[in-house]
């Protein structure tokens, strides 16, 4: 992306300085660390941001009436949520993080699928901003009060139920963003609890095949990870990962070459794992 550009999915750090006064513009920060990584995001935030930028916690902006970790909460509690934050109808988002897309990604989808429609993501993410000597700020910030209209997408979004009848009868393809070793079961889950493995008929993309340094991939070589993992780009496709965070990487990648039927499977391994009445298969992905 040159200096100062915006695409459909991203703008670029001199794009977002220009307009970083913008009244209309939003700027969010939805970095997200896995419990092993011992970062705490809020202090990381805390500590120092974009100027302007509000804080996105998916562990807190979600529903606490289950267990599992960070399921998508319903739309009157996410529009209060996000109301709080400055977040209105009709504004334009911009989302980064410190966390090579893994929560950005994941905040993006999760704007689009409550009714955003202008959601974009800072390439580079903050490591680019500060990389470029541009201003930061430190602190909490009490952005002035806004009101968000939900207008939530259903259809985006697959239950374990609709996973379950894409494995029996192939109506999607299910594409696991977790790990080689973590899809085959070599290595262990990192929640405690979790049966190891996969999905029976999934395929698997590791998401760091599609995403670095807070971008996605080109197009030739994100198509080529998902046509070389046997997934057909014709056909739909439910991503799903550890817990709905790194599908999203999935999700956004097969979207910046073109694909729309996509869904994500919130409830993803932490789900699925953890229920023994679902199947489990080990070992690579069945052809």
């Amino acid at each position: 992306m040159t200096a100062g550009s915006s695409s459909a999915f991203f703008v670029s750090a001199s794009w977002l300085a220009e307009h970083l006064d913008a009244p209309d513009l939003a700027i969010i920060d939805g970095s997200f660390f896995m419990p092993a990584e011992n970062r705490d995001a809020k202090e990381e935030f805390r500590a120092s941001h974009i100027p302007g930028a509000v804080f996105f916690d998916i562990d807190a902006i979600a529903d606490h009436s289950t267990s599992l970790p960070h399921m998508l909460p319903s739309p009157k509690d996410f529009a209060e949520a996000a109301g709080k934050l400055g977040l209105g109808d009709g504004m334009r988002f911009v989302v980064y993080d410190s966390s090579s897309l893994v929560g950005a990604a994941r905040v993006w989808w999760t704007l689009r699928l409550y009714g955003a429609k202008n959601v974009k993501i800072l390439e580079g993410g903050f490591q680019q901003w500060r990389d470029e000597g541009r201003p930061l700020q430190s602190g909490w910030p009490e952005p002035a009060p806004r009101v968000f209209t939900p207008k939530f997408d259903a259809s985006a979004v697959a239950a374990a139920k609709d996973v379950l009848s894409a494995s029996e009868t192939g109506s999607a393809q299910i594409v696991d963003a977790r790990s080689a070793a973590r899809f085959t079961g070599e290595a262990p889950e990192p929640r405690p609890g979790l049966r190891s493995g996969h999905i029976p008929k999934s395929s698997n993309v590791p998401w760091s095949l599609v995403a670095a340094e807070g971008r996605i991939k080109a197009p030739e070589t994100v198509e080529a990870a998902f046509t070389q993992a046997g997934v057909d780009l014709a056909r739909p496709v439910i991503t799903t990962c550890g817990s709905g965070v790194t599908a999203s990487i999935l999700l956004l990648a097969l979207e910046t070459i073109g694909k729309k039927d996509i869904r994500l499977y919130d409830g993803s391994w932490s789900e699925w794992g953890g229920s023994p009445d679902l199947p489990v298969a080990t070992g690579k992905a069945a052809p």
